[in-house]
């Protein structure tokens, strides 16, 4: 930063720091403002025209030096010049101030933060500069930000002066007008009994309801421009539609079915979604049956000399089209038709915000909730389409299981698959193009897992960037600067997932995507179109079973009573695991993620091979990783890895959500011996790491004492 941006900024920091200490706030108290009403009305009426100058400029040095006295400033025109003059002077004066911050912001920090955050603000300055005027129009209208607050921030942005001035000019008008009418009635009080005036009640009033009605004046700006070229029918036939059946889809057509609203679900393929059918459910199940096969394998360790099965890869990928027959009922069309839902199979097309249309028929609904879900991501490399490529949703057709099996991919997906399946009997090569598999958790849990994977027969390449196939059973990956070739008999995609946005109506609507393909909502899931909603995998953030269904709440509950009240989707606790073994799960932060966004925080860790159950199951490995404040016991984080870590994770979720600690963990009674004690364990490191060293020597002098010990001083 430069000398010139730096004497700026200090100029900026010593006015401020001056007003403070100088005691500036005190000069706008009622009192002191009564006491010199006397004195400003002469000096008014004497000097007119030097007055309403002296004033003005007054005005303009507390707008541009960001000072907290603009609303006070705004009143006091009111009470000094009455409505005509007092809505002139701190109109204008409120304009230019907020233009010369504005500008000081861009001349101090603009460069410094769009170079230091410039990925993070790209999105924002094209949106700026395409619909600046109307976002900052928006702000202005609704005076829940402080206007200061948007000075500086709109300083960071492109947007042009003159825009910024006629556009603060106008928006602002309406909150100075009710401001300065404040400060007329304010003028006429003797006493603070008078404040229970009608004109001055009424005054209060105004301001109190402006910012609601500035929120639905703004709503309905904003409606009115996204339904132009749209007519809205007299009437509906539903309440809501959903588009999708999986997760998402599933509890936002419960939940309306429950409050008796008339909801039609609609799903082209099978209800339940990926989830049920080739999602979490199958892949569980054959996990689970590589376990056994496992354990097995490595019966010695628990004192059985010598265990033997039969096993066929066709029965068991059978067994998995079992448990997902087993569970089908849950999601079946006939359990939601008897709660009230319209399950309708088809593929589902949005005509229009307000019409879906489906085989033929159109349905008028008032809002629409889009949970399409997401599909495999097939990485764009050359000679892939010559090969006959498994995903997850299609490997389950398999029966015969591949000598041979390529797995491209070192996230969840792949690193439970390859494992799954080299456990069962194939030689599995794992592909990852970073230098660790699971590269969103901590280095250490990633390398356990590598390492248990590899015992297992995986051969985990990580670092391995997939440059081309040749044929259908080559693979050439650039390692290292060096060419490697990894032959395969068959080739299982598990790069990642993205959204179902294509062939339902997005395009024609205008409904915009974000950059990672998702479907663009606010913190309400709205759309565009604040009738149209999203969840799920098909909107983001997190691509989580568990988690689309609790968007899907927010999404049916503020589709059919928004107009009453809406609620902000909360992210604020949101767990995940991955079904490897050692499953690792996790919640909040980890310490690479706090060291990335420059966090302070504390580590306790708690090794699980020290745990009694885990000793005597034979699953003595992994550990809890808790992240803390500094100095506190609030949890910041949780990582597990081991044994049913998903199922232990759920304690520190609840003290996360509930907002207990460490300490009411550790003071919680855990029963023995259970793998649940680890977290009591993990909250005891942390708790013996925050001993209060000088009550403990006290104490040891005390005990001392007591035994008659002359070696030690009596406590004082």
């Amino acid at each position: 930063m430069s000398r010139t941006r730096l004497l700026v900024a200090a100029i900026l920091v010593a006015a401020l720091v001056a007003f403070v200490v100088a005691g500036g706030p005190r000069y706008f108290s009622f009192e002191n403002l009564k006491a010199q009403q006397a004195a400003l009305e002469a000096w008014r009426q004497s000097y007119p025209w030097q007055a309403a100058l002296g004033f003005f400029l007054v005005y303009v040095a507390f707008t541009s030096l960001s000072l907290p006295a603009a609303s006070l400033l705004t009143v006091l025109a009111g009470a000094i010049f009455g409505l005509g003059i007092g809505v002139a002077i701190a109109s204008f004066a409120s304009a230019i101030g907020a233009l010369l911050a504005m500008l000081a912001a861009r001349f101090v920090l603009r460069d410094w933060v769009q170079e230091r955050w410039a990925a993070q603000l790209r999105g924002v300055n094209r949106g700026v500069e395409r619909e600046g005027a109307f976002y900052l129009f928006t702000l202005r209208l609704i005076p829940a930000v402080p206007y200061f607050l948007i000075n500086l921030a709109m300083g960071l942005t492109p947007i042009r002066p003159w825009t910024f001035y006629w556009v603060s000019q106008v928006a602002m008008f309406p909150a100075t007008l009710l401001y300065v009418n404040a400060g007329t009635q304010l003028a006429r009080l003797d006493s603070l009994r008078g404040i229970l005036s009608w004109e001055l009640i009424g005054a209060f009033v105004l301001l109190g309801v402006f910012p609601l009605a500035a929120k639905k004046a703004v709503d309905l700006i904003q409606a009115r421009r996204v339904y132009a070229r749209w007519k809205k029918p007299r009437k509906f036939e539903r309440n809501l539609v959903v588009i999708g059946a999986g997760s998402a889809g599933l509890v936002a057509a419960y939940i309306a079915a429950a409050v008796r609203a008339k909801v039609t679900l609609i799903e082209m393929h099978r209800m339940g979604g990926d989830c049920l059918n080739t999602g979490c459910v199958p892949s569980k199940a054959l996990i689970r049956t590589a376990k056994v096969l496992s354990l097995l394998k490595n019966a010695q360790a628990l004192g059985i000399r010598k265990a033997t099965v039969e096993f066929d890869f066709a029965d068991a990928m059978e067994r998995v089209q079992r448990v997902i027959r087993a569970i089908e009922p849950h999601d079946s069309v006939e359990r939601y038709t008897q709660l009230g839902v319209e399950c309708i199979q088809g593929a589902a097309k949005i005509t229009s915000p307000w019409s879906v249309e489906v085989n033929g028929k159109t349905i008028s609904t008032r809002a629409i909730v889009i949970a399409a879900g997401a599909e495999p991501f097939i990485p764009p490399v050359p000679g892939i389409d010559a090969v006959e490529c498994l995903t997850s949703e299609t490997i389950w057709g398999l029966r015969k299981l591949p000598p041979r099996l390529l797995v491209l991919g070192g996230g969840p997906i792949g690193s439970e698959l390859a494992q799954a399946f080299a456990r069962l009997g194939s030689k599995v090569t794992q592909v990852e193009m970073l230098p660790r598999i699971l590269p969103r958790e901590d280095p250490e849990f990633s390398d356990m897992v590598a390492q248990r994977m590899r015992a297992d027969g995986v051969e985990v390449r990580t670092g391995h960037k997939a440059t081309r196939f040749i044929g259908k059973n080559l693979l050439v990956c650039e390692h290292e600067g060096s060419e490697r070739r990894i032959e395969f008999d068959a080739l299982l995609c598990a790069v990642g997932r993205v959204a179902r946005t294509k062939a339902y109506g997005l395009e024609e609507l205008g409904i915009p995507l974000t950059k990672a393909r998702t479907v663009e909502t606010n913190e309400f899931l709205q759309t565009v179109y604040p009738n149209i909603y999203a969840c799920g995998d098909v909107a983001g953030p997190y691509q989580f079973t568990h988690v689309g269904a609790h968007q899907a709440w927010y999404a049916s509950v503020n589709a059919l009573f928004g107009a009453l009240k809406k609620f902000r989707a909360d992210y604020s606790v949101i767990p995940w695991a991955t079904f490897t073994d050692p499953e690792v799960a996790r919640v909040g932060l980890n310490e690479t993620e706090a060291r990335e966004r420059n966090i302070p925080y504390e580590v306790s860790v708690y090794g699980i091979d020290e745990l009694d159950r885990a000793i005597a199951d034979g699953t003595a490995h992994g550990m809890v990783k808790v992240l803390t404040v500094p100095g506190k016991d609030r949890i910041l984080g949780a990582t597990i890895a081991g044994e049913h870590a998903a199922d232990l994770l759920a304690e520190f979720v609840a003290a996360m959500r509930h907002g207990f600690g460490l300490n009411k963990i550790l003071g919680t009674i855990h029963i023995y011996p259970t793998l649940a004690e680890a977290n009591k364990y993990a909250a005891g490191v942390w708790r013996k790491a925050h001993a209060p060293q000088g009550a403990l020597a006290w104490m040891e002098k005390l005990h001392a004492w007591q035994r008659n010990d002359s070696r030690s001083s009596s406590p004082r």
